[in-house]
């Protein structure tokens, strides 16, 4: 599974190189998308109209309550409604995975978070000796960020990753496509 916004050249990308992986459409980039779409002053009330499908306890639900809120948007706000008719599917391709990893994969936040600290690092420096210093900064930054990731805040653990793969089973069992986990 792949994160990332609507970006259509991502979209080729992911398909071109990883084929069989799975998209999902960040919702954070989606919410920047859809409030853009109202005006200033109602962007509060469609932010939290539109996060109550992401505090749905299962797939069923999200998706009920997702053609619910644009069923509800749509004489107001027509765009919006046609957004979320167009991107139901990618917003919540999260749901098709084990709950406890929903979190992890509704956004790109972690990734975009990595981004802003490596350009904050080598902004620092401004201006590098040569290609090698960049090289041992960034790598330096990539590995704290691996390290943290593997022991301080383990991104999948174990147990979760294991529910997956017995999803992926039971799948294949019902002569449907296994899932693709990242």
């Amino acid at each position: 599974m792949v994160t990332s916004d609507a970006h259509q050249g991502l979209k080729g990308a992911i398909e071109a190189v990883l084929q069989g992986a799975g998209w999902q459409r960040c919702r954070v980039h989606f919410m920047r998308n859809a409030l853009s779409l109202v005006p200033k002053e109602a962007q509060q009330m469609v932010g939290a109209t539109i996060r109550t499908v992401f505090a749905q306890p299962d797939s069923e639900s999200a998706h009920q309550q997702w053609r619910r809120v644009a069923d509800g948007f749509r004489a107001r706000f027509p765009k919006l409604a046609e957004l979320m008719d167009e991107a139901e599917e990618d917003v919540l391709a999260y749901a098709t995975f084990p709950k406890e990893h929903w979190q992890k994969i509704w956004s790109n936040n972690p990734l975009e978070r990595l981004n802003k600290e490596v350009k904050r690092r080598t902004e620092v420096v401004g201006i590098f000796p040569n290609e090698a210093a960049v090289i041992r900064l960034v790598g330096a930054i990539l590995n704290e960020q691996h390290d943290e990731w593997q022991v301080g805040k383990r991104y999948f653990g174990a147990g979760s990753l294991a529910k997956l793969e017995n999803q992926s089973e039971e799948q294949a069992g019902a002569h449907q496509p296994a899932l693709v986990g990242g």
